[in-house]
């Protein structure tokens, strides 16, 4: 929970990327032990693995990192899940479009990754076979995909969003996320603790960074098993991690995103189509719950409502056309000039009620 005062002084500093990436104090400072530089020790094997994969140091570390965060996520909601009792099987899609099998149970050998991807398979969520082996539409996969996510936690669709973007939609967002990855969005608190007698609205403030994990390969549009694979024509997968900022700057790299918003890019060269999946943390899998957890009884660590708002600015930031100049500019400075960011400018374009 963020008062009035712990927004102003976060803010204070203007919000540098350097601030972001600043490490902590080891609690165990005073320590007479000494600590291994894995930084020098693991160099020369960073630097090779980079050289062969075409990229430099520093983005192969970064990759790493997420990954690491990913896989510690996942771990963490499936130990919530196994203790809830919430079960993350598909079912049948009930929908007015027929082909509703789609949406059922895939093999298990479909479920799991033979790359390093930290991203989950779409084949572990959708039946990609079935899809493919009877001709289904743009406005079907839809259907089916928003049918299937509203049909978990008891039918209730509470802890996900789900959404299917035109491919053309998600290229624009993506060509602006790669130039800038990360941004900050405020989420209103209407029962956050203020200054006696302020009027001012408070906000909590969430570190947003996009994270890119290759394009997957076209789904086979023949039933020829030894068929040669060709390059893929999808665009990348990415993930958006939402994550409290008081809580980023406590724990960095260790802490634990609210919100994780995947783009399922498979069916973009087939059907046009870019599937949104958003998983909100399991309450046991952080630290404390948002202040706008309650309406989900505590089992998630952020509401519906805040989770949909933040997904919501994805798409206002990063869907650059005529009357976003103000936006652009705004998620320009943050990464470009951030002695001239304003924070008060960005609280204007995230009030909807103003």
């Amino acid at each position: 929970m963020l008062a009035k005062r712990a927004v102003s002084l976060a803010l204070h500093t203007r919000i540098t990327a350097r601030a972001f990436s600043s490490t902590l104090v080891s609690r165990d400072a005073g320590l007479a032990t000494p600590k291994v530089n894995y930084e020098e020790k693991y160099a020369e094997k960073l630097q090779r693995r980079a050289q062969e994969q075409g990229k430099s140091v520093e983005q192969l570390r970064a990759e790493l990192k997420e990954q690491e965060r990913q896989r510690r996520l996942q771990k963490l909601k499936e130990e919530s899940i196994k203790s809830s009792g919430m079960s993350e099987s598909p079912l049948p899609a009930k929908s007015s479009a027929e082909p509703s099998s789609a949406a059922s149970k895939p093999s298990a050998s479909a479920s799991s990754r033979k790359d390093s991807s930290p991203v989950k398979p779409l084949s572990s969520i959708f039946n990609l076979d079935k899809i493919l082996e009877t001709p289904h539409t743009s406005d079907q996969i839809s259907v089916l995909w928003r049918a299937y996510h509203g049909s978990r936690s008891g039918g209730t669709g509470r802890g996900y969003l789900c959404a299917a973007l035109p491919v053309e939609t998600y290229e624009k967002m993506l060509d602006v996320a790669i130039k800038y990855p990360r941004f900050v969005i405020p989420v209103p608190r209407e029962n956050a603790q203020v200054e006696e007698g302020s009027k001012e609205p408070a906000y909590e403030f969430y570190l947003m960074e996009w994270g890119f994990h290759g394009s997957p390969p076209e789904p086979p549009t023949s039933g020829d098993l030894f068929a040669q694979s060709k390059p893929s024509g999808n665009p990348q997968t990415s993930t958006i991690l939402f994550t409290p900022l008081q809580e980023y700057k406590l724990r960095t790299s260790f802490a634990t995103p609210y919100l994780v918003v995947t783009h399922y890019t498979d069916l973009a060269k087939t059907h046009g189509l870019v599937l949104l999946r958003g998983e909100i943390t399991p309450s046991a899998a952080a630290s404390s719950p948002s202040v706008g957890a309650s309406d989900d009884g505590g089992r998630f660590m952020l509401s519906q409502q805040d989770a949909q708002l933040l997904a919501i600015h994805v798409q206002r930031f990063y869907l650059w056309n005529e009357g976003s100049g103000e936006r652009a500019a705004l998620l320009k400075a943050f990464h470009e000039s951030p002695a001239e960011f304003k924070w008060e400018e960005l609280l204007k374009h995230t009030d909807f009620s103003a």
